[in-house]
């Protein structure tokens, strides 16, 4: 049984970076990824990854593997299925049932889009409820759209459905923003884009596909609809720690905790990076 010095889980900027530094320390180590670039790797336009005015997401993601692969770190290309641990020694078991053995762990999953969990969405999801701009957008050119969230990910859709839309509703839970202020200076002043703040989305409905939502004015209690072809659902992000809420401790986020300085879990042997942790 071969036996890893470090497993680093995750194919994102902190396990690739993670990957190159092993490499170069000479660490026994593999990188177990089903993709590399990480939930980036849809972004249309990457203005601030240093080193590049500008890129999109899969060429960022070529940028990682190939420099993963250039550093001889050791690479499995799958989904990780599970991780336990026995005797101090960690196995990660992947979706083609193989087992790999390690002393230590780096988790750096990252996190996934949350879903709005209200009726229809499931339903209708990829006949009108879609979570990717990025591969989406085209999809609805000359139709209505309504966008779901006030982070930068919903920001940056609205300016993906731009050339596309010919109305925009961006629909946001509370008062507040929490996307970066040059993207909201940037969509405020589209006259195809209508702004609906402290709302609450209720349901989406339709027939075979999506053909409207309902929500809820917070202020003033009204209940109300909106027609619309599409729903792009950017709420938010959900660590991808679900196969780690056993082993580690976690937040009230889903995040994993690590100490600050060093990434440590609560777990010994285990660390974690990026948006997997606090």
């Amino acid at each position: 049984m071969e036996i890893y010095d470090l497993i680093i889980l995750g194919g994102g900027p902190a396990g690739t970076a993670a990957s190159v530094y092993a490499a170069r320390k000479k660490i026994k180590a593999l990188l177990v990824t089903n993709n590399f670039g990480g939930q980036a790797v849809i972004a249309a336009k990457i203005e601030n990854f240093i080193g590049h005015l500008s890129l999109t997401g899969v060429e960022m993601a070529k940028i990682f593997e190939e420099q993963v692969k250039n550093s001889g770190i050791e690479v499995m290309l799958d989904e990780i299925k599970n991780v336990e641990e026995n005797g101090g020694i960690f196995k990660v078991t992947t979706a083609s049932q193989k087992d790999f053995f390690a002393k230590y762990l780096l988790i750096a999953l990252g996190s996934r889009y949350k879903n709005l969990n209200v009726k229809g969405e499931e339903k209708f999801r990829g006949r009108g409820v879609v979570y990717c701009s990025t591969c989406d957008a085209p999809l609805f050119k000359d139709k209505r759209v309504a966008v779901v969230g006030g982070g930068n990910s919903a920001f940056l859709s609205v300016i993906d459905l731009l050339p596309y839309a010919p109305r925009i509703y961006l629909l946001n839970h509370s008062k507040n923003f929490k996307a970066d202020p040059i993207l909201i200076e940037r969509v405020v002043k589209e006259e195809k884009v209508e702004i609906l703040q402290n709302v609450e989305v209720l349901e989406i409905f339709g027939n075979l596909f999506v053909e409207g939502l309902k929500y809820k004015d917070l202020e003033a209690g009204e209940i109300k609809e909106l027609a619309v072809k599409g729903v792009f659902v950017q709420s938010g992000m959900q660590p991808n720690s679900d196969l780690f809420k056993n082993l580690l401790q976690l937040n009230e986020k889903g995040e994993i905790i690590v100490e600050p300085l060093t990434g440590r879990t609560s777990y010994k042997g285990i660390w974690a990076a990026g948006d997997i942790t606090n």
